[in-house]
């Protein structure tokens, strides 16, 4: 393919590059999962919700954050609260059920853990600019299907939300009535989950003719109109905590299997 002339930065001068943001929720998620200490998971999750509060997205984070973390934090406390193995101080005994400060402590961790790697996630999918990501990726020789799957994952939490939206605007429209007891809105999640599955499936099907025709899988190099921001700075920083976080990975692992090997 021929060189096309670039369309100036979307973002203004300094602005913070979709590879750096990517580099550094790459870091934190590797941070959470490596390092189990609370504050850890805590900070992470702190920075997280700064940076979405700086970009405006802090209320769609919390949200969504909500959504995903509630089943997990249920799950931990049934399953670690009233049935930890390991747990030794008894709080409350009653049948089987037997809730331990060991088993609600690991129940707290677990629940950290995860929620600050959703945030994490949530915040950089919801921050980042899908098409400049995809710009950012392309200039990079990154093959064209893998860049098209980050992308389009990234774009799915707005995607569904916006849909989830029209589809229970649609079916409002056509006399829906939700009621406020929990049943009610269950029917109506049942109601909506059904056509937004449909049309995603619907919906892959038609992107991937798309992407077919516009020669997605073709061999060669790959332009593009968008330009994205970027400095030597960032590129640095982007270097150091790639090698940071490969640091602490392999760290990790050495250190679990001396353990291992030591017991």
């Amino acid at each position: 393919m021929s060189d096309h002339p670039r369309l100036p930065a979307r973002d203004a001068p300094g602005s913070v590059n979709p590879l750096t943001g990517l580099a550094l929720a790459a870091a934190a998620l590797v941070l959470c999962f490596a390092v189990a200490h609370w504050a850890v998971w805590a900070g992470t999750m702190v920075l997280a919700a700064a940076a979405s509060a700086r970009a405006g997205t802090l209320g769609r984070v919390a949200v969504a954050a909500g959504v995903v973390v509630a089943p997990f934090a249920l799950w931990a406390l049934v399953i670690h609260g009233f049935f930890f193995p390991e747990g030794r101080t008894v709080l409350l005994a009653a049948g089987p059920l037997r809730v331990t400060a060991e088993g609600l402590a690991y129940a707290g961790s677990f629940v950290l853990r995860t929620a600050a790697a959703v945030v994490v996630m949530l915040a950089f999918s919801l921050w980042v600019d899908v098409a400049v990501l995809r710009a950012a990726l392309v200039r990079r020789r990154v093959p064209p299907q893998l860049g098209y799957v980050l992308a389009a994952s990234l774009g799915l939490a707005g995607v569904v939300g916006d849909r989830l939206r029209r589809i229970r605007e649609a079916q409002e429209a056509r006399g829906l009535v939700v009621g406020a007891g929990p049943w009610s809105r269950l029917v109506a999640a049942r109601l909506q989950i059904v056509p937004l599955v449909l049309g995603l499936l619907d919906e892959a099907g038609e992107r991937a003719m798309a992407l077919d025709a516009r020669g997605q899988t073709l061999p060669g190099p790959r332009t593009s109109y968008v330009d994205e921001p970027d400095s030597a700075a960032q590129r640095a920083l982007r270097w150091a905590l790639l090698l940071t976080a490969a640091t602490v990975a392999v760290g990790t692992v050495v250190a679990a299997v001396a353990g291992t090997a030591g017991g």
